[in-house]
C-alpha cells in the first residue's frame, strides 16, 4: 500500500494575534460554523474542536483563545488553556494576516509556541489573501518564511473565498501520524450543543459593540426544553432560555439597548444561527444580569464555566 493512500489523523491548533482569522479558518475547514468569529479581539472563550473529514485524513481542530499578556484572572485562565493545548496537538498553524505587517505581537506568540511546544510541527499560514494584491501576498510569504526559518512550510489561504483551503488540509494531514479516525463521519464537533449555542448568542451580542464589552460578557444556557403539544405538521420546537452576564449596570443598558431593541436584534440573529446548528425551530428567551467583576472572582468564573 503506498503512503499516499494511508489514512492520517491528528490534532491541529491555529495560533496568532487576536483577529488574524483563526476562527474563520476553522469554520472554513470544517465547512460549518462552530467557532465564533467577530471583529472584536479576544472573543473566543472555549476550546472548540472542529472535525475535518477527508477521504485520506481526519483533522481535529482545536480553537483556543488568543494568547495574550493577562490582566485578569480570566485572562490567566484563558492563557493556561492555551498552554495545555499547545503541548497536546500534532501541528500548530501560525496565522499572520496578509494585510498587516509582521510585528512584535507575532514574534512574541512565536516565541511562546517554541518554548511551550518545541517538538510540535509548525506551519506558517498567511490568511486573508483575498484582501490584498498578489505582490503583497508574495511579500508576506517571504517575510513569514524568514521569521520561521527555511525548514518550516508556509502557505497562503483565504477562508472567505476558500482559495488554497484544500492545499492547507493536505499540508496539515502530512504532519499527522498514520492512524484511524477519532470521530465517526459526519460529526463536526465534540462540544456540547449548549456551549455552541452560548457562543453564538455571545457572537450576536458582541457584533457592533465598542471595546468595553468583549471580556465582560458571558452567556449561560439556563435550560433547553422541548415544547409539548406540537402536532406533526407543526414539527419539533425547542424553548431555549439564556442569561447574558455583564460586570456593570451601564453595560447591561448597552446590551439591552433603547426600549430593548438591541437585545431583540441579538435574539433574532442568534436564533437564526442556532436553528441552523440544531436543524430545528427554537424560541429563544434572553435575559441580561449583572455579576459584579466576575472576571476577577474565582467563584463566579467557575459558575460561568471558566
Amino acid at each position: 500500500m503506498s503512503t499516499e493512500t494511508e489514512f492520517r489523523s491528528g490534532f491541529v491548533c491555529f495560533v496568532g494575534r487576536p483577529n488574524t482569522g483563526k476562527s474563520t479558518l476553522t469554520n472554513a475547514l470544517v465547512g460549518s460554523k462552530i467557532a465564533i468569529t467577530s471583529s472584536r479581539p479576544q472573543t473566543t472563550r472555549h476550546t472548540i474542536r472542529g472535525i475535518v473529514h477527508r477521504p485520506h485524513a481526519q483533522l481535529i481542530l482545536v480553537d483556543t483563545p488568543g494568547l495574550h499578556r493577562p490582566r485578569t484572572l480570566l485572562g490567566q485562565r484563558l492563557n493556561d488553556l492555551v498552554r495545555d493545548t499547545y503541548s497536546e496537538v500534532d501541528a500548530i498553524g501560525l496565522c499572520i494576516p496578509a494585510d498587516e505587517k509582521i510585528g512584535p505581537g507575532d514574534r512574541w506568540i512565536l516565541e511562546q509556541v517554541r518554548q511551550m511546544a518545541p517538538k510540535t510541527k509548525l506551519i506558517g499560514i498567511v490568511t486573508k489573501i483575498d484582501k490584498v494584491s498578489r505582490e503583497k501576498v508574495a511579500e508576506q510569504l517571504v517575510a513569514l518564511s524568514k521569521l520561521l526559518g527555511p525548514e518550516t512550510d508556509v502557505i497562503p489561504v483565504s477562508a472567505a473565498s476558500g482559495e488554497q483551503v484544500e492545499m492547507l488540509v493536505d499540508l496539515l494531514a502530512k504532519s499527522m501520524d498514520e492512524g484511524p479516525a477519532f470521530y465517526p463521519d459526519g460529526e463536526i464537533t465534540d462540544e456540547p450543543e449548549e456551549t455552541l449555542m452560548a457562543e453564538l448568542i455571545r457572537e450576536a451580542a458582541l457584533e457592533g459593540l465598542g471595546d468595553e464589552l468583549p471580556h465582560s460578557l458571558a452567556v449561560v444556557i439556563e435550560e433547553v426544553i422541548e415544547r409539548e403539544g406540537r402536532t406533526e405538521k407543526q414539527g419539533e420546537m425547542l424553548d431555549v432560555h439564556a442569561l447574558l452576564y455583564v460586570e456593570r449596570p451601564s453595560q447591561k443598558g448597552i446590551v439591552i439597548g433603547k426600549g430593548g431593541a438591541r437585545l431583540r436584534e441579538v435574539g433574532t440573529k442568534a436564533r437564526t444561527q442556532i436553528e441552523k446548528l440544531l436543524g430545528t425551530r427554537i424560541f429563544l428567551e434572553l435575559h441580561v444580569k449583572v455579576a459584579k467583576d466576575w472576571q476577577r472572582d474565582p467563584k463566579q468564573l467557575g459558575r460561568l464555566g471558566f
